[in-house]
């Protein structure tokens, strides 16, 4: 299948391996408290408390409420922080960019959420095939992102887009999979970091 970016979008400054980037453990969060508090409250919406969740791209916090899911797993590129993330029952290290297959079974999870992240795909439509191959029917994706980023990992992409150019990015990523129905888009835009999240769930097989 083609990929959603071209070799000149999925450019970035930085074009070194991403293991060398995120090699030593940066435990922040990427976006102040109050678009994490409305991130949390968001997935209290949409993500059932007693699902099976994959955290895509994720750090040493994850962000979910404190609700009691079956198994959250994650994924990233850091150890230490994956380590450090007492949310996580199961996690694994995988550049993204390099290896798009992930280690999971289909229809193995009912949520996948990927927060802060996704600017750094260089290859997205695999990866979101992926997320919905391994999702479970009616199962719901959570993608989130703000104005913050590395600019040097960025893709040519999101670093020329504007906030709502960001959006349908990420819209054009799960349209292409075919996958998907988009039931929200978040478009918050307070005092503080701005939230934006696509929120889909995936049609049944």
């Amino acid at each position: 299948m083609s990929e959603v970016l071209s070799d000149r979008q999925r450019e970035r400054v930085d074009s070194r391996p991403d293991e060398s980037f995120y090699g030593s453990p940066r435990y922040v969060t990427h976006a102040d408290d109050g678009f994490l508090d409305r991130l949390t409250d968001l997935y209290a919406e949409v993500v059932p408390t007693d699902a099976r969740v994959f955290d895509a791209m994720s750090s040493w916090v994850s962000h979910l409420p404190d609700d009691g899911y079956e198994t959250v797993v994650g994924h990233g590129l850091n150890a230490d922080e994956l380590a450090a993330n007492d949310r996580l029952d199961d996690w694994f290290v995988q550049d993204l960019n390099d290896d798009q297959t992930l280690p999971l079974t289909d229809a193995s999870v009912d949520a996948v959420t990927c927060a802060l992240s996704v600017q750094y795909l260089q290859y997205p439509g695999a990866v979101f095939r992926e997320f919905a191959r391994v999702l479970a029917d009616e199962g719901v994706l959570v993608v989130s992102f703000t104005n913050r980023m590395f600019p040097t990992k960025a893709v040519r992409a999101w670093r020329e887009a504007s906030m709502d150019g960001r959006v349908d990015l990420v819209r054009s990523y799960v349209d292409a999979t075919g996958a998907f129905d988009v039931q929200q888009v978040v478009r918050e835009r307070p005092e503080t970091d701005p939230l934006y999240a696509v929120v889909a769930t995936r049609t049944p097989r």
